[in-house]
């Protein structure tokens, strides 16, 4: 639990014992109705405690995905809610998720998926620049042995890992330039080859 889960914690168990303690002195004559009443204030509170614990889980399945259709040799990738198009990869055989980025020369991993398949995060050497957006940052070049997308599959791909903080890996434009179009309609991106 990090600290800022301990302090929302005590602040809801605070406020809890808040909530009980007037209720308790409202009802003080009715024992039976308070505990039946506190009883249905817990099942409430547990209650919405579970969804919002499942929202992580359930939002990711309720929101659009990328489709693949192999027969034709496209993806499509709908539009996010925040503007961005996502794309999950297979790469080495882990799924790693990516926003696309036109914008970016290069595929860049952060190291908590550079980890995750499979690179040595020691043994990176981050002797290359990226410019971004809040300034320089030093990337480790590496090349990713199998990336797949659907029927498409890419062996020894370059990319870099970043050296610095970012929340999703990017899929530039040495990916993107594999694919004979690109179109962005509507609400959606297609990939083709």
């Amino acid at each position: 639990m990090q600290g800022d889960d301990l302090g929302n914690m005590i602040y809801l168990g605070a406020l809890g014992a808040v909530l009980v303690s007037w209720y308790v002195v409202q009802n003080h004559g009715g024992l039976s109705k308070l505990v039946r009443d506190a009883a249905a204030w817990v099942f409430i509170f547990i209650a919405v405690m579970a969804a919002i614990g499942l929202w992580g889980d359930l939002k990711h399945d309720l929101m659009p995905r990328q489709t693949v259709f192999e027969d034709q040799g496209r993806v499509e990738l709908p539009r996010a809610e925040d503007g961005h198009y996502y794309v999950d990869l297979e790469i080495n055989g882990r799924t790693v998720p990516f926003v696309v980025d036109t914008g970016a020369t290069s595929v860049v991993l952060t190291q908590r998926d550079a980890a995750r398949i499979g690179l040595d995060l020691n043994n990176l050497v981050f002797l290359t620049q990226a410019m971004t957006a809040n300034g320089a940052v030093d990337t480790a070049p590496v090349s990713l042995d199998i990336v797949e997308l659907g029927p498409f599959t890419d062996k020894n791909l370059p990319a870099y890992v970043n050296g610095g903080e970012m929340d999703t890996s990017l899929l530039g434009m040495t990916y993107l330039d594999r694919f004979e179009s690109i179109q962005i309609s509507g609400q959606k991106m297609v990939l083709e080859r």
